[in-house]
């Protein structure tokens, strides 16, 4: 095999709208996409920075800080904190807008797929943070352990009205792993150092934790891992000396489940075209398909295909993706992301 075969689009797509996104994925890469997301618009088009806006209007969580702190699209991102004397179990977090969201976009999908645009075989791709990555984010402290399971039951609420709304055949679910990869690698991330607060071994507290993600989603759907350094203004919280860290990790998991994994996600930093980068991916456990995250807007092609063939002896058979959601990119960069997809990748 000369090419890679297949692409993934790992999530956002700087697109202002579902539709287009969908459209151009299609007239763009084809019969290269097993799955198409809706490009994380709205709200979601900064990831999770709009959840504090949403968990802080529960009843015993509150916003650090007296003033806000403005982010585009009119988000607030101050952190958040348990109340003073709050019963934890008595929070009831309101719907954190990703089911809404996805139900939404599946309207389009099947419309469109209806009309003969989207092949019968894709499926519609659902993104969802880890628990971990919303708390590590925006709680502190104590208040990281107690919220945690109450957190988890709210996003997998939303997986429950998303997985009873959308038929199971037609449904690809992504887990976005970043700070569990900030954890492992105790990269200051973003200013602090990224810790676990349970106690034992945190790598193993950070299998167990993803492990139960990919569980619960049921057979039939198709469940993928995006394992992510970020991607805060396009750079990395930190810059990974080789995909070692990211095969152990990756490799834990897949033990660790009961359900077999559909794809699973590995980013390359720009950087890296050199074999010692992906000679740990000689280790990797077999998985269904594995995408690699060569593809950089920089150097389009003639990139990829340097980090393609840099890849090869360690890696049999992959697809192509960009190492991390592409909506944060500059505005009109997206087609052509797209197409080097398109020009390093051979269809299904």
């Amino acid at each position: 095999m000369t090419q890679p075969q297949g692409a993934l689009l790992v999530g956002s797509v700087n697109f202002d709208d579902a539709e287009t996104t969908i459209r151009t994925a299609v007239d763009v890469l084809g019969a290269r996409l097993r799955r198409i997301p809706d490009g994380e618009v709205g709200k979601r088009f900064h990831w999770i920075m709009f959840q504090p806006d949403v968990i802080g209007q529960a009843e015993g969580i509150e916003r650090i800080g007296d003033e806000p702190i403005p982010f585009p699209a009119g988000i607030d991102a101050r952190g958040l904190r348990i109340g003073e004397g709050v019963d934890v179990a008595s929070i009831e977090l309101p719907a954190l807008g990703y089911a809404a969201a996805a139900i939404e976009s599946y309207a389009v999908f099947t419309r469109l797929r209806a009309e003969g645009l989207v092949s019968a075989e894709v499926r519609f791709q659902v993104s969802l943070p880890t628990p971990l990555a919303v708390i590590s984010s925006f709680f502190r402290g104590d208040d990281r352990a107690a919220i945690e399971s109450v957190y988890t039951a709210a996003i997998l609420r939303e997986l429950e009205e998303i997985l009873e709304a959308i038929p199971h055949d037609d449904l690809a679910v992504q887990w976005d792993v970043a700070s569990e990869m900030g954890i492992i690698e105790r990269a200051a991330g973003y200013g602090a150092v990224m810790e676990a607060w349970w106690p034992g071994d945190p790598f193993d507290g950070l299998v167990a934790r993803l492990a139960e993600l990919i569980d619960a989603v049921p057979a039939g759907v198709e469940v993928g891992v995006h394992l992510c350094y970020g991607d805060a203004g396009e750079k990395h919280f930190i810059e990974p000396i080789d995909s070692a860290n990211l095969v152990r990790y990756a490799n834990a998991v897949l033990a660790a489940t009961a359900r077999p994994l559909t794809w699973l996600h590995l980013p390359v930093p720009i950087e890296r075209d050199d074999e010692g980068y992906f000679a740990p991916l000689a280790d990797l456990a077999p998985v269904e398909e594995l995408y690699l995250g060569l593809v950089h807007r920089e150097d389009g092609a003639e990139g990829a295909a340097r980090r393609v063939a840099a890849a090869r002896p360690f890696a049999e058979r992959f697809g192509v993706a960009t190492e991390c959601g592409i909506g944060r990119a500059p505005a009109g960069s997206t087609e052509g992301i797209l197409r080097t997809h398109a020009e390093v990748a051979a269809a299904w």
